[in-house]
């Protein structure tokens, strides 16, 4: 007999005047976000460990003689906590005082500036003028390998990045090396992050401009950006992402929380293969073939004439489509087959080796490059090409009868794809010059 569920221990406590309920063991940080109270932090990260080094999480609990660390205190049953008391303003207004000894007057060229941990917080909490006449010391940038550059002088040593190499990734190559203020983050000799598909999530997480990305190093401000919720294209796993995107470019990809698929995190394959969506030269128009030219149409005229001319009689049918697709897309184009009579559909898919996120074995960069592999197969499209995504078009290309292709470039394809097609079909974004032998674009 099943064992029913139990009901876990809850503890009722108060946090800036606002009554919370939550599960014993909770901590004072998670606490405050469920009752919508934001406490300052650095080193805390919901993925990671909580070393409480930051100090920047100082709250007042009452009764307690001194100032608490919410990112490990748990809450206790009747706490009053107070995130903004006077003693916890005055703390992290001191503690952000320390911060900007040596932190350099960067926000104007820095790419972290407009959602700075450090620059919000300064802002709100921090004081008004500094009060140091002596030289700030001078670490410079180094270069970590891969896509990350670290700025020594911007560092707050939150240990984010180590920490996430560590217990994440589970692949040591950064550590703090000297002390004091001479204290930086570092690799280990003779390796740095090149080489490992995670690493680019310690820039994710790195609340100061410390860690930047060659990618997007001074491509654009982030407060110039929108961003828009969406589903990494590049392999199987789905992760969730925002796509940030500036004139109607994509700058950068980052990850959304999800704790069902990919936590906080994201691999560095699908995150930097954007560029392919910034193509310049889109097809703007539907195109009919007119004699050996390709002449702009309307969508409504161009659809008239291609459903007369697959009123026609019927001929075998030959489909290529992409894995890119979406499921709707897929199905409407198996249904369109088979409206013409039915015939084989086929696709093709980069292969690669499937590479988990040791801390969190859920997320993998998986073995298909591509969103929707399992959809085109459950449609009846047969896998075709090598692992590269190519080849395998050499039936296709010489077919006699009605040929479509869905999303395929057809960059591999022969100069002469398709001519003997009675209907050719090309419904892609760029024209390769085996498309432009299509009769329909």
């Amino acid at each position: 007999m099943a064992q029913e569920s139990q009901t876990p221990e809850t503890v009722t406590c108060s946090i800036d005047g606002l009554e919370v309920t939550v599960p014993k063991g909770t901590r004072i940080i998670d606490a405050a976000a469920r009752a919508g109270v934001t406490v300052p932090h650095y080193c805390y990260h919901p993925g990671l460990s909580a070393p409480a080094q930051c100090r920047m999480c100082l709250v007042e609990v009452k009764g307690v003689p001194k100032l608490m660390p919410a990112c490990v205190s748990q809450v206790a049953d009747g706490n009053e906590i107070h995130t903004h008391s006077e003693k916890a303003l005055k703390a992290r207004e001191g503690v952000l005082e320390f911060y900007l000894v040596n932190h350099p007057l960067d926000c104007p060229v820095c790419d972290q500036s407009g959602e700075c941990g450090l620059q919000d917080y300064v802002a709100e909490e921090g004081r008004a003028m500094g009060r140091l006449h002596e030289p700030k010391r001078v670490f410079g940038r180094d270069d970590f390998g891969g896509d990350v550059l670290y700025h020594g002088d911007r560092c707050i040593l939150c240990t984010r990045c180590v920490r996430f190499m560590r217990e994440v990734a589970q692949d040591e190559r950064l550590t703090i090396v000297q002390r004091g203020h001479r204290a930086v983050i570092d690799t280990f000799y003779g390796e740095g992050l090149e080489g490992n598909i995670w690493a680019d999530n310690v820039v994710d997480i790195c609340p100061v401009g410390a860690l930047v990305s060659k990618d997007f190093l001074h491509k654009a401000r982030v407060w110039d950006l929108d961003r828009t919720p969406s589903v990494c294209p590049n392999c199987a796993q789905g992760c969730n992402v925002s796509l940030e995107v500036r004139d109607n470019q994509v700058m950068r990809l980052k990850p959304r929380p999800n704790p069902e698929v990919n936590a906080f995190w994201m691999c560095d394959y699908g995150r930097l293969n954007y560029h392919w969506i910034n193509q310049q030269s889109r097809i703007e128009a539907p195109l009919v073939r007119d004699g050996d030219r390709l002449v702009p149409s309307s969508w409504s005229d161009a659809l008239l004439r291609l459903a007369e001319v697959a009123a026609g009689p019927g001929s075998a049918v030959r489909t290529i489509a992409s894995p890119f697709m979406a499921n709707e897309d897929l199905g409407a184009l198996r249904r369109l087959m088979e409206a013409m009579g039915g015939g084989e559909g086929a696709f093709r898919a980069e292969k690669g080796e499937e590479i988990e996120l040791p801390g969190w074995p859920q997320l993998k960069l998986r073995e298909d490059r591509a969103a929707n592999v399992r959809a085109a197969e459950l449609f009846g499209y047969a896998r075709i090409g090598d692992e590269t995504g190519r080849g395998g078009l050499e039936a296709f290309a010489a077919h006699a009868g009605a040929l479509i292709v869905m999303g395929d470039d057809l960059a591999d394809a022969p100069a002469d794809f398709g001519v003997n097609a009675s209907l050719f079909i090309y419904i892609g974004h760029t024209l390769s010059p085996a498309a432009r032998n299509a009769h329909f674009i």
